[in-house]
């Protein structure tokens, strides 16, 4: 009984599948993607550009988190600005090739001194090119 019961946990185990982690460029930022085996993604900082550092982006950061559902993505996204924090907001796309990933959203606009609402609206494009894997 014991020895079936081990042997499902590591079945268990090994259906999941392995973390595996890539390596993608996302506007002169390095960007982890990070995936368990299942649908699940997420992208990190791993090294933040000049102005992504300076509105508070640090590595580990999360920019991005959703799934991959067949060659969509699905998820929520996050803007960042140093005297506001971030905003999240809905972004979906497509993987056009397994190299390159472009997802969209539209988010509210903020002023960055006062950290209120505009009133427009930003249409924001994140695209994300692959340059290696670990």
């Amino acid at each position: 009984m014991l020895k079936r019961f081990i042997l499902s946990i590591g079945l268990l185990f090994a259906a999941q599948g392995a973390i595996a982690d890539s390596f993608w460029e996302h506007n002169g930022s390095l960007m982890r993607l990070s995936t368990d085996g299942s649908d699940q993604r997420i992208f990190t900082y791993e090294e933040p550009s000049d102005l992504m550092y300076r509105a508070g982006v640090r590595t580990g950061t999360v920019l991005f988190e959703g799934r991959r559902i067949g060659d969509e993505y699905v998820g929520t996204a996050r803007v960042f600005s140093r005297n506001c924090g971030w905003l999240e907001y809905r972004v979906s796309g497509v993987v056009p090739n397994e190299r390159t990933v472009v997802l969209y959203g539209k988010r509210e606009r903020y002023n960055s001194q006062t950290c209120r609402p505009t009133g427009s609206v930003a249409h924001d494009k994140l695209v994300f090119n692959y340059r290696y894997s670990e």
